[in-house]
């Protein structure tokens, strides 16, 4: 079997779990607001958006190794049709 549709299954299954990453992550900062609370009255509206940075805080990590990996195998795939195109040049 040859490995280049194990590596575009692979970039295809690591892209889409970037996508659905980001997604979530845009989903998530849907409702964040920027502003500060300073009165005891917004406790409430404090507590959300302390959750809200705090899901943010914790899926972060993930979205970089995921866009990590993403580039890891968009330069392998680059690198094998490199390679191949230099293969079937010179050799």
């Amino acid at each position: 079997m040859h490995i280049i549709p194990v590596l575009w299954i692979a970039w295809g299954v690591v892209a889409v779990i970037t996508l659905a990453l980001y997604g979530y992550r845009t989903s998530l900062t849907r409702d964040e607001e920027g502003q500060i609370f300073l009165d005891e009255a917004f406790d409430h509206e404090k507590a959300v958006q302390s959750a809200i940075v705090s899901r943010v805080n914790r899926i972060e990590p993930v979205v970089r190794v995921s866009v990590a990996l993403t580039a890891l195998m968009t330069a392998a795939v680059i690198a094998y049709y490199a390679w191949d195109a230099a293969k079937s040049l010179f050799g």
